[in-house]
């Protein structure tokens, strides 16, 4: 009789042991979640964070904290969530320049994107907009081509970050003209440059862009996504005014650590997918120049693979050497 008691508490126990991660990921979120963001609050990245963490605490009934850790082009967060246990709790709210850019140009970006990290959602697109001083004698973006090609290396262009100088790079090379940049700590400063006309042209993120152009202290030639923004429906597209094919937009998403429970990504994904289709999000973020993604989760990584090989490709024509 206490062999078979022995056998059946064995039996239940190890039930017990095999169910429990299950029941785990049934419970989740039990505890509050954390959204690492690399950068300071009210950026882009922070602002969709806080878009996001507020309507998945509504629904999942758990709070979710934004922790801003600015610092080394978004690596401080990056390394943070990283070492992180893998358990759906500290979450990175990653943008593409720390995925596509810092592996390529920083030599102390000591991870890998594909491989440490699980991707959850896209959850946002940040297009770019050529645009000029209105001084400067080219009412299109052919116009312009035309200018920097009569005076090779004589147009300055302002540039926020190494990734606004990859974008910016990528532009010449595809129209065959030759730049010079100027960089600048941050988007304000640099679109401010070609206000101040300190410089000729910036490839900027249209939160900072449009308000200048509205104000007519800035000229849009052409923006960087494949259609037209809404919000400026007169540019055109890069693709429209002469350089087929040309897309360079920025982007952020929401990645966990590697070995994450796939219970876990799945129901964040579900969620996000959900929150991101709302009309009252999709508008919100619209007001801030910030497209709602429609990328899937598992088209992340073939994304961040062949933007790094582009951007590698961009980086060694310009001679841009990994700092």
């Amino acid at each position: 009789m206490m062999m078979i008691r022995r056998f059946v508490f064995s039996a239940l126990l190890s039930a017990l042991m095999c169910a429990s991660p299950v029941l785990a990921q049934e419970a989740y979120p039990s505890r509050p979640v954390t959204f690492m963001v690399g950068f300071a609050a009210g950026g882009g990245n922070d602002v969709l964070a806080r878009i996001l963490a507020e309507h998945l605490q509504q629904a999942l009934g758990q709070t979710f904290i934004v922790e801003n850790r600015p610092g080394a082009s978004g690596m401080v967060a990056i390394s943070a969530v990283r070492r992180a246990t893998p358990d759906g709790y500290t979450l990175l709210v990653g943008s593409s320049s720390a995925m596509t850019v810092n592996p390529l140009l920083l030599k102390s970006a000591n991870y890998n994107p594909v491989e440490d990290f699980v991707p959850v959602a896209m959850i946002g697109h940040f297009p770019l907009i050529v645009a000029v001083n209105p001084s400067v004698p080219a009412k299109t973006l052919q116009d312009f081509i035309r200018l920097a090609k009569a005076e090779p290396g004589k147009i300055n262009y302002s540039s926020a970050a190494s990734s606004f100088q990859i974008a910016t790079e990528m532009f010449a090379q595809r129209a065959g003209i030759k730049l010079q940049n100027v960089p600048y700590r941050g988007s304000a400063p640099a679109v401010m440059a070609v206000v101040a006309n300190d410089v000729s042209l910036t490839l900027g993120d249209i939160s900072t862009v449009l308000p200048q152009i509205q104000g007519g202290t800035l000229r849009g030639l052409a923006v960087t996504t494949l259609q037209r923004i809404p919000s400026l429906p007169d540019i055109p597209t890069v693709d429209e005014a002469g350089l087929p094919d040309f897309e360079v937009v920025p982007w952020s998403a929401l990645f966990a650590p590697a070995g994450t429970p796939a219970a876990v990504v799945g129901k964040l994904e579900r969620e996000t997918a959900r929150i991101l289709a709302l009309p009252e999000v999709q508008a919100k973020v619209r007001l801030l120049g910030i497209e709602p993604s429609t990328t899937s989760a598992a088209q992340v990584p073939e994304r961040i693979r062949t933007e790094l090989e582009l951007f590698r490709k961009v980086a060694e024509t310009a001679g841009i050497k990994p700092e």
